[in-house]
């Protein structure tokens, strides 16, 4: 299963690498020369977990309005019926099914990070919005609209949310050392290097 994921990611980085370079690019520079004309401080973290949100919204968008677009399949509104049309871990089966839910994770921690202040409600309802929406947008485009689709990006997301309410307990019964400025920002850069040797050694 690990490999059929690891392959799908090599798919979707394949099909978006371009956007994420481009947009990379130009969010940067765009940011900086904002830092800079508003005098507001530069800390490194936060910048490259911003960076991060912004770049998977836009590889996001690209892989639900561009990929495998089906218009000869039928709308299914009825929940659960192509859930358990896959054989269990089989290829169709972590591609559809697993990666529904993966996909929808980052998501659910970037809203608890950024937009929820906690509320679980809230979160919930804006996870359920996006999915809502993707799903609107790709049968306005001649893709299928399909409510199992929802209910997978909706356990995504509230999966990642609970990861970020678990990561953020942890964080504040550290020690005080590891919440530094100067220890978050080395944090950053490690996982931000990880980040780009992986996506080479994926591409390449």
């Amino acid at each position: 299963m690990i490999d059929s994921l690891y392959g799908n990611l090599k798919d979707v980085l394949e099909m978006t690498w371009p956007t994420l370079f481009i947009s990379m690019i130009l969010l940067v520079s765009v940011r900086i020369c904002y830092l800079m004309k508003h005098k507001v401080e530069f800390i490194f973290y936060k910048e490259i977990m911003l960076l991060f949100f912004a770049l998977y919204i836009l590889c996001l968008f690209q892989v639900v309005t561009s990929q495998d677009i089906n218009t000869l399949g039928s709308n299914n509104f009825v929940p659960f019926v192509e859930i358990f049309r896959y054989k269990p871990f089989g290829r169709l089966f972590v591609k559809n099914i697993v990666g529904n839910v993966v996909m929808f994770m980052p998501y659910g921690f970037f809203v608890g990070k950024y937009a929820s202040d906690k509320n679980d409600y809230l979160a919930f309802f804006l996870i359920f919005l996006a999915s809502l929406s993707i799903e609107c947008t790709q049968l306005a485009i001649g893709r299928v609209f399909d409510v199992d689709d929802i209910l997978l990006n909706v356990i995504g997301g509230s999966i990642g949310y609970l990861i970020y309410l678990l990561t953020d307990k942890i964080f504040n019964i550290l020690p005080k050392v590891f919440k530094e400025e100067w220890f978050l920002n080395i944090v950053a850069a490690c996982i931000l290097i990880f980040v780009i040797v992986e996506f080479i050694m994926i591409l390449v």
